[in-house]
């Protein structure tokens, strides 16, 4: 789960983290109050979406003045700012957030993750702010932690020097990355990032922008952060998706996929891409899954206008074929479906199932193998080309 800045910045200043004071708007005139209370004479606005690349995309701007600051507010709140990571369609902006602005004198990058390899959480630093770190070629200085032990400060010293950081800037940079630690675990995030990390004119440290995400299955234990959940910065179908158990992501292709298991999932669109055609989604029905389950799968797929053919492929353990064949007749008879469907069948009760199926009188095409499977797929998108 993702959250806004704002509100990555209010946490993490509950925990010691320094950021800069600033005022949330959801229409101009609040804008302009917030600038006004807030004091200065230049301040920064910045639209609220989940979604990185902003900056470039003219989502984050600078005004000299308060009537400046109503007009940036005006043109970005009910726009949609399209940046690398909205694709075309871009996010809708329907709040901003107005800050002073800073006199930086250096931008840096903090961060932590889970890193997947280590099997532990990774501190990482660089000197390249502000930009995609990944991108700039710049030199990542990263510290595992023992999970034991936590956050020691020497790894926080260490990481300070390769920022460039000494003097009477060490000890505010090791607070400052103890504090980053313990707002990531006690809240169970997955990234915690702050990019840039400023140092300012007079050498403070401040977190201008902050980015956190959280263990989705860990958020139904973290009331307070399950309250920042935003549901207008979510597809639609994913929210549907998740109310009924089921794991849906939408993506950019023709062919929707109903698959059991994260794994499978995967290999099918691996299966569909090797064969020349691109995915439409990853689904996984997870286990027991009943008819009801599949039938609203089948529903929630065909949300998605791009749908040209569906691929079930299942490999039933905890799940029962019977079960799934169950689902697919059934959401045939009651959603019309229109477009081909591909069915691959195999584990418990499978001869049941492939009974089910062939007996329903739908005119499906049944595979015996995931390549099989993909391989009609895909050709059932060039008969309809």
């Amino acid at each position: 789960m993702n959250v806004h800045e704002h509100q990555a910045k209010e946490l993490l200043g509950s925990y010691g983290v320094p950021v800069p004071p600033g005022a949330v708007a959801y229409a101009p005139h609040q804008a302009v109050a917030g600038a006004a209370e807030l004091g200065g004479e230049r301040w920064v606005v910045k639209a609220q979406i989940h979604a990185g690349g902003r900056g470039k995309a003219g989502g984050v701007r600078v005004a000299g003045s308060l009537e400046e600051v109503g007009e940036i507010a005006a043109d970005l709140l009910g726009s949609r700012l399209v940046t690398a990571q909205t694709g075309p369609g871009g996010a809708l902006v329907g709040r901003v957030l107005v800050e002073p602005a800073a006199e930086i004198a250096r931008e840096l990058y903090l961060g932590l993750v889970v890193d997947r390899g280590a099997q532990r959480v990774s501190l990482i630093a660089s000197t390249a702010g502000g930009v995609e770190v990944e991108e700039s070629g710049a030199e990542l200085v990263r510290e595992t932690v023992d999970p034991a032990l936590g956050l020691r400060d020497f790894q926080c010293r260490k990481a300070a020097a390769a920022l460039g950081l000494s003097g009477p800037q060490l000890r505010p940079a090791v607070a400052l990355m103890r504090s980053l630690y313990r707002c990531f675990v006690e809240t169970d995030a997955l990234q915690a990032e702050i990019n840039p990390l400023a140092v300012t004119a007079d050498g403070k440290l401040v977190a201008l922008d902050a980015k956190l995400s959280f263990d989705d299955n860990a958020v139904a234990r973290r009331p307070t952060i399950a309250a920042l959940r935003d549901l207008d910065e979510e597809d639609p179908k994913e929210i549907d998706a998740s109310e009924h158990g089921l794991n849906y992501i939408a993506l950019d292709g023709d062919v929707g996929c109903i698959v059991n298991g994260a794994g499978l999932a995967m290999a099918t669109m691996d299966a569909i891409a090797l064969h020349g055609a691109r995915p439409a989604n990853f689904l996984d029905v997870g286990g027991g899954a009943t008819p009801e389950k599949v039938s609203n799968a089948f529903r929630i797929v065909l949300t998605d206008p791009n749908v040209k053919t569906i691929l079930v492929n299942i490999f039933a353990g905890i799940n029962r074929c019977d079960w799934i064949a169950e689902g697919i007749v059934s959401a045939s008879r009651e959603l019309d479906i229109d477009v081909p469907i591909v069915a691959r069948l195999a584990g418990t009760n499978v001869e049941e199932g492939r009974r089910i199926l062939a007996e329903s009188g739908l005119a499906l095409t049944a595979a015996e193998n995931l390549d099989e499977a993909a391989a009609a797929a895909v050709s059932s998108l060039e008969v309809a080309a």
